[in-house]
């Protein structure tokens, strides 16, 4: 092959590779929407008792809780935010003074570790996706990694 046929391949077949690479990560598992939306309905039908048994007192049915005692689960970052300090105060409860939404917050919370891991990803599934709030649901693995770390 001479120096110019070379020099004209050369970029072609790199164009070509570079390409099919990009091509190829575009490829994605197609997903189960059906299956995913049935799963997140069984979590939030879980966390939504576990809600109503142990948390609905301090944070109320509406999720608004109680002005400067029990802070708000409704419309708050603090909840659709970090997963990790969500699940870190259900184990091991909370007894800082807290700022939500530009008020000041004092109770204590009480740990709630004696609930499964199963229950903690239900109950911060179902908080997290319910008072006007839209995040990524709590897996029970997730529960899991947080309390193995305690």
């Amino acid at each position: 092959m001479d120096l110019k046929k070379a020099l004209v391949l050369i970029p072609l077949i790199t164009l070509f590779t570079i390409a099919g690479l990009q091509a190829q990560t575009k490829k994605h598992k197609p997903v189960n929407k059906t299956a995913n939306a049935a799963a997140l309905k069984a979590a939030m039908d879980a966390g939504s008792k576990v809600f109503m048994e142990y948390c609905v007192t301090c944070h109320q049915a509406d999720g608004m809780g109680v002005p400067n005692m029990n802070p708000p689960l409704a419309k708050t970052t603090y909840v659709t935010g970090d997963k990790t300090r969500l699940i870190k105060i259900v184990l091991n409860g909370f007894n800082d003074d807290v700022d939500i939404n530009g008020e000041r917050y004092s109770n204590t919370m009480a740990s709630h570790d004696f609930l499964q891991d199963k229950e903690i990803a239900d109950v911060l599934t179902y908080v997290r996706n319910s008072f006007g709030n839209k995040a990524s649901a709590v897996s029970p693995a997730q529960v899991k990694a947080v309390r193995a770390a305690k």
